[in-house]
């Protein structure tokens, strides 16, 4: 990176970037210092640099700017990010700046927020359960330690709510530090609000950090936000040690953001309009998630994602799949019936789920269980669309009684109030309650051995 150096030789501004003519000594993703006549100041970052011309990206927006009364400092360095334990319990923009109007936390030091390049062989496989106390997360979808798995939403449903709660609720092993980053991109005043409220009530704002980009914040702003707190995020993993749950709403608006960007800089579009480097740029922002060995923390990454027009190969959740660990759907079906949290299971899974359970971190008969719902869950809905058409009457007995398994799922094991906290045995035992109403031949997916587990969870239990 080059030094400080500053140019008056504005040529353009279109939307949100301005064009300036350089001398070819400047560097990419370099910070910029935009200085008006009146002496306001605002800032950006150089997008584009080649030997005479700079295209610069300005955070704030371009309104009211002149070319012929603007300097633009290069300061020869990249954006970033003062740190310290003093983050926690604190509210910032979506560029990191304070809120909370609280004096400036003082940093241990300041971090590129583009983040650090980690050795692939210093990765450990995340394999340590995360307890939520939602159960159809923790006892199907299991979340575990140095994760990426996305929650994909609908317009309407209760993404916020089910985010918040897992904000709230997430435990780990006693006497270990646990700190939640939430990161609003693009999203309404009373959606900040309401995660505000939610952690500042229960507690939890004293061991989180929120950086807060409103919708009716400048768009470019959204492409910094996700990256100054994920900055923060991997602070207090890999350098604190806190187990750090990273909240990031709504990446939507993020990949809109990311277009309109790329539709000023006259670049090509791929697929609907967006830029041929969606799924690289999505990349740089998922894969800062993990475990580093050697490293007491972890990184655990929650992004969730409003699916336009419910479409779910739409190309932001699409490609969001293909980087992530699973994905959590939300359903608006089960939503109209007054089931939350409304997880479509046949549609949502978890691909480290395997590795993060069993004996010695939940309970031996975990998988065996999780895989015998999806099993029957599935019979269910086949017998429930045959019924749809011949009638319940036309159905054998036999069949009917996925149907009744079918409601008990719905409404006893996956719906819970908001604030309802289950741990891991609640949500396990409840599971043998619901396969109760099953035969025995119907369990496929159950061993001899945990089939007396079973008997002793239902007879305690007087069923």
């Amino acid at each position: 990176m080059s030094g400080s150096i500053t140019f008056s030789s504005v040529q353009s501004i279109r939307g949100s970037l301005m064009v300036i003519k350089t001398n070819g000594k400047l560097g990419y993703e370099e910070l910029v210092e935009i200085e008006l006549g009146n002496g306001e100041k605002r800032l950006g970052r150089s997008l584009q640099v080649s030997e005479d011309i700079a295209v610069v990206e300005v955070f704030e927006g371009t309104q009211g700017l002149s070319p012929r009364d603007v300097k633009v400092r290069f300061l020869g360095k990249p954006l970033e990010l003062p740190v310290s334990n003093e983050l926690l319990g604190r509210i910032f923009d979506g560029l990191g700046r304070p809120i909370d109007n609280m004096p400036e936390p003082v940093g241990s030091e300041e971090l590129d927020i583009n983040g650090k390049i980690l050795n692939p062989y210093k990765r450990e496989y995340p394999d340590e359960f995360i307890q939520t106390g939602v159960s159809v997360i923790d006892g199907m979808l299991s979340m575990v330690r140095g994760q990426k798995l996305p929650i994909f939403s609908g317009s309407g449903l209760p993404h916020d709510t089910l985010a918040a709660q897992i904000a709230r609720q997430a435990t780990i092993a006693k006497g270990e530090e646990f700190a939640v980053v939430f990161a609003a991109v693009g999203v309404p005043a009373d959606t900040a609000m309401f995660f505000r409220r939610e952690l500042e009530q229960s507690g939890a704002l004293k061991r989180s950090v929120l950086f807060l980009n409103l919708a009716e914040d400048p768009a470019v702003e959204r492409i910094v936000t996700p990256r100054v707190a994920l900055t923060a995020a991997e602070y207090l993993a890999f350098e604190e040690g806190y187990h750090v749950l990273a909240i990031l709403t709504d990446m939507t608006n993020y990949g809109e953001a990311l277009r309109e960007i790329s539709m000023m800089r006259e670049e090509v579009p791929s697929r609907r309009g967006y830029p041929g480097y969606l799924y690289t740029d999505l990349a740089t922002i998922f894969e800062r998630s993990g475990r580093i060995s050697g490293r007491k923390g972890s990184l655990t990454q929650l992004p969730i994602l409003s699916m336009p027009a419910d479409d779910i190969t739409h190309p932001i959740p699409d490609l969001t799949a293909y980087i992530t660990e699973g994905q959590i759907v939300l359903g608006k079906e089960l939503y109209h019936k007054g089931i939350y949290p409304p997880v479509n299971v046949l549609m949502s899974l978890s691909r480290l789920m395997k590795d993060g359970v069993g004996e010695g971190k939940t309970r031996a008969d975990h998988k065996e269980l999780s895989d015998q719902l999806y099993n029957s869950y599935s019979k269910a809905m086949d017998v429930r669309s045959l019924a749809e058409i011949v009638g319940e009457e036309g159905i054998p007995e036999s069949s009917k009684k996925y149907l009744q398994f079918a409601d008990a799922f719905e409404k006893k094991f996956m719906k819970q109030d908001p604030y309802e906290n289950r741990d891991i045995d609640t949500t396990l035992n409840l599971a043998w309650e619901i396969l109760s109403i099953l035969p025995e031949s119907e369990w496929t997916n159950i061993s001899e051995k945990s089939k007396k587990v079973y008997m002793n969870v239902v007879q305690k239990r007087n069923i």
